[in-house]
């Protein structure tokens, strides 16, 4: 299988126990993206099919009601759909989020949990497709097992430029 160097990065922190690969690919994307890491997202897992990020309901990412901000929801949707996509791009094309549709449709009760799925189909479309774009379906869950975020995001990519 063909792999880009995120996703052999990905793959050698993941070989280590559980808890320790999610310390550390938390802390890697945290350092690359200033705002997934100061939001205090954590990567539960991540693979070639699945991604698993969490968001804790804390002071930095509250809204006005004591929940967690409309924001920080998306940005978790988008770092776990992002991720995913990104673990399949080859290095000489770039991930672009080109639309979110987000709909919530209730109160959060506590913390989040955002996970992201692609099917075998939309791999191969990512690996062999020069210039392109998939839909991907996040599940975002909150303490209490409701679903009050219905999320969309859409993924292109394109070739870098030269």
């Amino acid at each position: 299988m063909t792999t880009n160097n995120l996703s052999t990065i990905v793959n050698k922190i993941s070989s280590q126990p559980a808890d320790k690969s999610s310390r550390q690919l938390s802390s890697m994307f945290g350092e690359t993206i200033k705002y997934f890491g100061r939001a205090g997202i954590q990567v539960e897992s991540l693979d070639v099919n699945n991604a698993i990020l969490t968001l804790e309901n804390n002071d930095i990412v509250q809204n006005h009601i004591g929940g967690i901000h409309a924001a920080a929801t998306a940005l978790l949707g988008e770092s776990a759909t992002g991720f995913l996509v990104g673990m399949h791009v080859p290095d000489d094309r770039i991930p672009l989020l080109k639309s979110m549709n987000i709909n919530y449709t209730r109160r959060a009760d506590g913390n989040l949990k955002a996970t992201a799925s692609l099917t075998e189909a939309q791999i191969s479309e990512i690996k062999n497709t020069a210039k392109g774009e998939t839909s991907v379906q996040v599940v975002i869950t909150d303490s209490a097992g409701n679903n009050p975020v219905d999320a969309e995001f859409i993924w292109a990519w394109v070739p870098k430029k030269k």
